[in-house]
């Protein structure tokens, strides 16, 4: 069989990656946000500029961070009902084409309508446990990717510092509300009354 441009494509080997599956697919910088949409499988991906980001499967420990900080905020929210709350992988369109899976996130009651089926219109509080696989992405790139965005409250969780660092949205950037450690409860601004104790979140183990 013959390429439209005359020139039969190459014949993966053993080994080689599966070519013709991947010309299914657009090239890197070229993907709409409609395809990127309509991606379906177990893989966490994030949209940029019209690039995907296939991100690290995370590990137990992350996980068992994850759902521990989700079940606190779903405590704390459901009696009042404040809002909805959610965890990864579930998209977050921050700007057009740029779309990040927080670990946690948060939408209060009366922006309910900024939740859709196949993704939410930013978000009102995120959380993310620090990947030791690239700690920039979430410790400087997703801080300015969020204050940009108008997330009023992003929670960085950093397990290698045994910290957690609360940024509250001032004006277009984040300033920190408080940097936790053990010993202390992390705050927070947007949830008044609402805390974690900072050793039990990270004396989850597998």
């Amino acid at each position: 069989m013959s390429s439209a441009l005359g020139v039969a494509p190459p014949i993966a080997g053993i080994g080689e990656p599966t070519w013709d599956v991947a010309r299914l697919f657009p090239n890197q910088g070229h993907w709409t946000e409609h395809e990127y949409l309509a991606l379906n499988g177990n893989y966490l991906v994030e949209f940029s500029d019209g690039c995907l980001e296939v991100l690290p499967m995370p590990t137990t420990t992350h996980q068992l961070m994850v759902l521990w900080l989700y079940g606190k905020v779903l405590e704390f929210v459901t009696p009042q009902a404040l809002g909805r709350v959610l965890v990864a992988p579930l998209r977050v369109r921050l700007w057009e084409g740029k779309y990040r899976e927080p670990d946690v996130l948060f939408m209060l009651a009366r922006h309910a309508s900024r939740i859709h089926d196949l993704f939410w219109e930013g978000a009102d509080l995120v959380m993310e446990v620090v990947s030791n696989d690239d700690r920039r992405r979430d410790l400087e790139l997703k801080r300015l990717e969020y204050a940009q965005a108008g997330i009023p409250e992003y929670w960085i969780v950093d397990s290698q510092q045994s910290l957690i660092t609360v940024l509250r949205l001032d004006g277009d950037r984040y300033v920190v509300h408080g940097q936790f450690a053990h010993g202390t409860q992390a705050t927070s601004v947007l949830l008044p009354g609402f805390s974690v104790d900072v050793a039990s979140v990270f004396a989850v183990r597998p």
